[in-house]
C-alpha cells in the first residue's frame, strides 16, 4: 500500500504555501521573493553584520523518494529525509584586521529515511547510486566545517586549514540532480571507506596556487579516519582512529569559450593506508576457497576527470542557456568493488521568458563493478553451496547499474527553488535479478 509520511505532507504544504506569496514584497522583508533569505534582512541587522564580516547561513534540503514501478520490492511507498545547515563565516581582515583570512564553521543535522535501502536495491547487498543523495553517512548532528583559510602574495596562494571534506575543493561538482550520481564529488560515492564528503568533516590541509586567471593547481593531506563516520562522532576532533591520510592532487582550468563559462578537471588520489584485496588472501589463492583472511595492500589510488561548459546564451541575459557536464572515476581494481564511473548530462537555464531563473536538467550515469569483486561473490556461494537467487543467505551478484535522472527546478523565489523529478535505475545496485525501477522524486532547497 502506497504511503506517504507526515515529513513529506509538511515539505510539500511548505513549498506550496510558499510559492503563493505575494511578488509585491520589498526585499528585506520575510518571504520576499527577490530576498536570497526567507526570513528576510531580519530588520537590516543581516546587511550590518555582514559589512562588518559576518555572513550567517541557514539552509534546508529536503527530499522525497517514491518508487512508482519495479526494483527490489514492488510494495510502494514514499520515504522523506532532509537536511539543515547551520553556519557563519567570518571575514577576519573586516573583524580583527588579518589580511585575506576567513575563518568557517558549520553545523549539520540529517535525518529521515531512504526509498533505495529497501524498495530499489537488494539488501542484501546494497545499492551504489542513491534516490535521495541527502541521506547517508549517519541521520545525526555534524561538525562538517571548521576551518580557517589565508591568501598570500596578492591572492596567488591559498592556503586551508582545519576540518573539511575532500569534495569542497577537490572533485567538486553541483548538486542540484537529487540521485546521487549526480550530486557531488563523485570519488567518494565509489571510494567512501577513505573519501568522506559533506557532512563528515575530518583534519586536513589543502594549499592551492593560482598559476593564472583561469588555471590553478592544488594539493591537499586528509586524515583517513574512519571513525569519523560513526553517528556517535559527529564532533569528534581527536586523531584517534586513524589510519592513514588520503592525498589529492588536481589541476582545475576555467576557460571562457566565446564568452562563457567552463570549469575541466583532472585529479588523482593516494591512500598509504592499508586496503583489503577484494579477492586474494596473502597466498594469491581466492580467499572465499581457502578461508584465509583476505590479503592487504600498502596503498589504493585512484584518478578523476569532469567537465562543465555554457555552450549558449542568450544576448539579454548571460545565465540563461545551455550548459554541458561530464565526470569520470577510475579506481584500484585490487581494492575496490567499483572499478569505474561514468555520467554526462545536459542543463538549460532559463527556459522560458516567463521563468527566467528556473531549469532543466537531464542526466546518465554508468557504474561499474571490479571483475575481481563479482568473482568474489561467485565464490562465496560456491563455498556456501548456494545457487538459488531466492534463498535468503546466497550474495546477489553485482555487476553494472545505470542510472537516468530529469528534473525540472521551479525557481519559486531567491531562497526557494523546488525541483520534482524522475529517476530511472537499470539493474539497482548492479543486480541483474532486480527489477528495473522507476522512481519519483521531489527536492526541496532553501535558505532562511
Amino acid at each position: 500500500m502506497f504511503q506517504l509520511p507526515n515529513t513529506c505532507y509538511s515539505g510539500l504544504a511548505l513549498a506550496t504555501l510558499l510559492g503563493a506569496l505575494s511578488p509585491t514584497t520589498s526585499a528585506g522583508e520575510m518571504f520576499a521573493k527577490d530576498s536570497k533569505w526567507m526570513l528576510g534582512d531580519w530588520g537590516g541587522t543581516r546587511s550590518e553584520l555582514l559589512e562588518k564580516g559576518y555572513d550567517f547561513t541557514l539552509g534546508y534540503t529536503g527530499e522525497m523518494g517514491s518508487n512508482l514501478h519495479g526494483g527490489y520490492s514492488h510494495d510502494r511507498a514514499a520515504r522523506y529525509s532532509d537536511q539543515f545547515t547551520f553556519g557563519v563565516n567570518m571575514d577576519l581582515q573586516k573583524i580583527l584586521g588579518w589580511h585575506d583570512t576567513e575563518v568557517q564553521l558549520t553545523v549539520t543535522e540529517r535525518h529521515g529515511n531512504n526509498i533505495s535501502n529497501d524498495r530499489i536495491n537488494d539488501p542484501r547487498v546494497g545499492g551504489f547510486t542513491s534516490a535521495q543523495e541527502v541521506w547517508g553517512r549517519g541521520q545525526t548532528w555534524r561538525l562538517t566545517q571548521m576551518w580557517i583559510k589565508q591568501k598570500y602574495f596578492d591572492g596567488a596562494l591559498d592556503v586551508k586549514f582545519g576540518r573539511f571534506g575532500e569534495g569542497e575543493d577537490f572533485n567538486s561538482f553541483p548538486c542540484d540532480f537529487q540521485n546521487l550520481a549526480f550530486c557531488g564529488s563523485q570519488v567518494g560515492n565509489w571510494v567512501g571507506g577513505i573519501w568522506y564528503n559533506w557532512p563528515v568533516s575530518q583534519w586536513a590541509l589543502r594549499v592551492r596556487y593560482n598559476l593564472n586567471d583561469a588555471l590553478y593547481a592544488q594539493v591537499g593531506v586528509f586524515e583517513q579516519n574512519p571513525s569519523n563516520l560513526e553517528s556517535g562522532n559527529g564532533f569528534k576532533l581527536s586523531g584517534s582512529g586513524t589510519q592513514g591520510a588520503v592525498m589529492p592532487i588536481e589541476l582545475v582550468w576555467s576557460p571562457r569559450v566565446n564568452g562563457l563559462k567552463g570549469e575541466y578537471r583532472a585529479g588523482y588520489y593516494y591512500s598509504n593506508a592499508k586496503a583489503q584485496d577484494v579477492l586474494k588472501d596473502s597466498n594469491g589463492t581466492p580467499a572465499a576457497i581457502s578461508g584465509a583472511a583476505y590479503r592487504s595492500s600498502s596503498s589504493k589510488h585512484g584518478l578523476w576527470l569532469g567537465a562543465q561548459q555554457q555552450v549558449t546564451a542568450l544576448a539579454s541575459d548571460q545565465s540563461r542557456g545551455l550548459s554541458l557536464f561530464a565526470n569520470a572515476t577510475v579506481h584500484d581494481k585490487k581494492t575496490n568493488a567499483i572499478d569505474n564511473y561514468v555520467q554526462a548530462g545536459v542543463v538549460y537555464k532559463g527556459p522560458f521568458d516567463a521563468r527566467a531563473k528556473d531549469d532543466i536538467g537531464f542526466a546518465l550515469a554508468r557504474v561499474h563493478v571490479n571483475p575481481g569483486y563479482r568473482k568474489n561473490a561467485r565464490l562465496i556461494n560456491q563455498a556456501n553451496g548456494l545457487d538459488d537467487y531466492d534463498n535468503p543467505g546466497f550474495l546477489p551478484v553485482q555487476d553494472t547499474e545505470y542510472s537516468a535522472e530529469l528534473y525540472y527546478g521551479i525557481h519559486l523565489a531567491d531562497w526557494l527553488t523546488v525541483r520534482p523529478n524522475l529517476q530511472y535505475i537499470r539493474h539497482p545496485g548492479g543486480v541483474s535479478r532486480v527489477d528495473d525501477a522507476l522512481i519519483g522524486g521531489l527536492k526541496i532547497q532553501s535558505s532562511f
